[in-house]
């Protein structure tokens, strides 16, 4: 098993802790024992806690970035296109990851810094958002809408079922087009 293989295992285990047992439960000793590793070798790709979380926020926002990327890269409409991206990749880590959900209250809870680099996207989405060439008021409601579906769902507000959610996402996604 590769470096790489190993520290992602860790960092799924100790999003499945959170998820199963609640942040509270996140400690070296349940990670290493959810990830099937001795705690030297946890300890050897995450000397901390704290750096396990932050392990986990750069996981979380590396591949978050790059989904919206590629997916704004591969809209064959610029018009709207890192809305949309947006929109649809948020959508998409909210029905798919509570690794997202996991690592972002891990970072709240250990150390609120950690969520540094998800301030940074969103700083730089936000630009493509506001340059997107529709109304960038307009735009940033789209962003702001679907935000708020995804923490419905991470704080058990009255969450939407599927269907709906998937129609909410659609009636956002419209918005984008020309009118």
């Amino acid at each position: 098993m590769g470096k790489n293989s190993k520290k992602i295992r860790i960092l799924e285990a100790a999003a499945h802790v959170i998820q199963n047992k609640g942040i509270f439960y996140l400690t070296l000793d349940a990670v290493a024992k959810e990830a099937e590793v001795s705690k030297g070798g946890l300890l050897y790709h995450f000397p901390s806690k704290e750096a396990l979380v932050e392990g986990m926020v750069h996981h979380l926002i590396d591949t978050y970035i790059k989904r919206i990327r590629t997916s704004a890269s591969n809209d064959n409409i610029d018009q709207g296109k890192w809305t949309r991206a947006f929109i649809q990749e948020t959508f998409h880590q909210n029905q798919t990851s509570k690794e997202m959900n996991a690592s972002l209250l891990a970072a709240v809870a250990v150390n609120p810094d950690l969520l540094e680099p998800m301030r940074k996207a969103y700083r730089e989405w936000q630009q493509h958002i506001e340059n997107d060439g529709i109304d960038p008021v307009k735009a940033t409601i789209l962003r702001l809408a679907v935000d708020g579906l995804w923490l419905s769902a991470l704080f058990d507000l009255a969450p939407l079922n599927n269907d709906y959610q998937e129609d909410i996402v659609a009636a956002l996604l419209q918005q984008t087009e020309k009118p």
